[in-house]
């Protein structure tokens, strides 16, 4: 995972580099899309427009607050992605319910559009840019099936990044692990 603080020694790790995550970069994508998508495609006064900026915005917070809580508890990083995954499957069916309530289609795997979607995911270091043809779409329809599509793929991310959480945990340990093995070698320094 990447880091941003730069303590090289002591038993608190580097921690931070969230903005170096596909899975946090992917977020703010679906974040950015999402308040596109609200003030374009909903009423004004809609109650789901907060819900689904909401759970967007939960979505790319989470991971930022996971990343920097991991120095001192990986317990806190895991269920803070856990979190984000969370609140990204609430706004997955919010778009969902958008296309099922205006009889608009949800794109199979196999739609040209959403093989399209697949290949500029491809773009190393996407940014809204890549996908914003999609997002920015006239068409309720596009926009909200390139929104879905991003958020399956960062929920999939997240869904790996916990994955890779739970295995390093497994093998390093926690914080109270890395105090005791600090204070056991100052000891054997002396």
């Amino acid at each position: 995972m990447p880091n941003t603080n730069n303590n090289n020694e002591g038993f608190i790790p580097k921690h931070g580099g969230y903005r170096n995550l596909i899975s946090y970069q992917k977020s703010e994508i679906v974040y950015d899309g999402t308040i596109y998508f609200t003030n374009r495609f909903l009423k004004k006064y809609d109650r789901t427009i907060d819900q689904m900026v909401q759970a967007a915005r939960s979505g790319k917070q989470n991971i930022a607050e996971a990343s920097m809580a991991s120095a001192t508890s990986k317990e806190t990083e895991i269920k803070l992605t856990n979190v984000a995954r969370a609140s990204l499957e609430e706004l997955l069916i919010d778009y969902q319910d958008y296309l099922r309530t205006h009889k608009l289609k949800q794109w199979e795997k196999d739609n040209r559009l959403s093989l399209r979607f697949t290949e500029l995911n491809k773009t190393s270091n996407a940014t809204y840019e890549t996908f914003k043809k999609g997002i920015e779409n006239p068409e309720a329809e596009i926009c909200a099936n390139i929104m879905i599509c991003l958020i399956k793929v960062t929920t999939y991310l997240l869904t790996q990044q916990i994955k890779f959480l739970e295995q390093a945990f497994i093998n390093e340990g926690g914080l109270r692990e890395r105090m005791t093995k600090a204070r056991i070698n100052q000891r054997n320094k002396k």
